[in-house]
Order: structure tokens, then sequence, then C-alpha cells
């Protein structure tokens, strides 16, 4: 698949140009909702199975929600992060997978992440907390794309903050799946981070990743070794 339009915004393929697009609307509109009154958060977040705010379609509409802070303070930290990691990283993937191939693997990972999290919540949440569990974001997404990434160039040097010198993708990811396990069996007081959520995304990925490689589909229907 080619992109033959000049321009930055043509430079990034369509889907991962339109993921962010909608998680931008959305953020925005779960603001300006907010202020006339209306909960979007709490309507098309994820909630656990058992509550009475639960409904199907969340488990999709969640991952496209961020945290946009308490009432007269926006938090656009959640969002930012998210939407970088889609820009650096997805777009590689959808171009060398095409469009429909990483939409796929995007809704999948993004839902994997969500059924992950129910099912932490069957075993640890307490009944009275049932109606106020929530979850929102597209990190269980963006965790696997970083899989996604870290298969596929394993030996690409990735730069991360304070951190002087490049990490091979391969130890990114291992490292990221590492903390985000630490973190989700310490469970720290205050930590309202989904961590085993990141690595339902991460899991889902895997498997959906192996059985490409498996019918090689991993490089666009080009196998390749790594």
């Amino acid at each position: 698949m080619s992109y033959q339009k000049s321009g930055f915004a043509s430079s990034i393929p369509p889907v991962t140009k339109n993921i962010m697009i909608i998680n931008v609307i959305m953020w925005v509109a779960c603001i300006i909702m907010r202020n006339k009154g209306i909960d979007l958060m709490n309507m098309l977040g994820l909630h656990y199975i058992q509550s009475g705010d639960f409904k199907f379609y969340q488990i999709i509409t969640y991952m496209f929600l961020h945290s946009i802070g308490i009432s007269g303070h926006i938090d656009i930290s959640h969002i930012f992060f998210n939407m970088f990691a889609v820009f650096m990283f997805g777009r590689t993937v959808e171009m060398i997978w095409g469009s429909k191939q990483f939409l796929i693997y995007y809704l999948i990972t993004g839902i994997g992440a969500g059924l992950m999290q129910e099912l932490v919540w069957f075993f640890t949440l307490n009944p009275y907390f049932y109606d106020f569990a929530v979850t929102v974001g597209a990190s269980g997404a963006v965790f696997g794309i970083l899989l996604a990434f870290g298969m596929m160039f394993p030996n690409a040097p990735l730069f991360i903050m304070f951190i002087p010198v490049p990490i091979k993708a391969k130890y990114m990811v291992i490292g990221y799946g590492l903390l985000e396990l630490y973190l989700g069996v310490a469970n720290y007081g205050g930590d309202n981070v989904a961590h085993f959520a990141h690595l339902g995304g991460m899991l889902f990925g895997i498997i959906i990743l192996l059985y490409w490689k498996k019918k090689g589909k991993l490089y666009g229907g080009h196998t390749r070794q790594f």
C-alpha cells in the first residue's frame, strides 16, 4: 500500500489518522457534554458486567475515550501519550500490514484489553463498587501496537525520555510488559491505571501476531524471519 499525497497529514495512513481524530473528537465532546451535565464517560466507558450501567457496546466505545480530568481542571496527558504512541508506531505498522489488517488488530487488542479488565474485576472487585468501576482509554490497543512493532522490528533503536541511550524495541516491549505485571500485582494504593488491561492488549496481540506469522501475514503477506 502506498500513500502518494504530499503534506504531513497525508503522510499518516488512514486508520491511524482516523483513530487519532476520533479520540480527540471524543475527548473534546466529553468536556463539552460534562459542562452541560451529561456524563459521556459514564455512558460509554467500560463498566463491570454486573453493574447496572454496563452495556455491551462499551467494550468498543471505551477505547476511544480518555480521562478529561476533574471539573475545573483538564487532563491532556492521558490522550496525548496514547495518541503520540499511535502516531509513532501505528503508522509504521499500518503501512506494512495495510489499513484493514491494522484496524482488525487494533480493535481486537482493545477488546481483549477490556475483557482482561472484566476478568480482573470478577476476581477482585468488591460488590459495593460494582456501579463505580469504569475504565477508559486506548492503552490496551496501544500496548498491542507496541508489541507488533517490537516483534517486526526487534532491533530498532528507540529513545525513552530521560534515558540518553537508545533501547532496542524488543527490550522496551519486554520491559513494559514486566513493569505492567509488577504494577498490576503490587496494586499500589491510589493507582488507578488498568495495568492488567494493558497486559490483556499485549496477550491478545501476541496470539494474533503468532497466528499471522504462521500464515505469512505478519509482513503484509511477505514472510520474514525474526
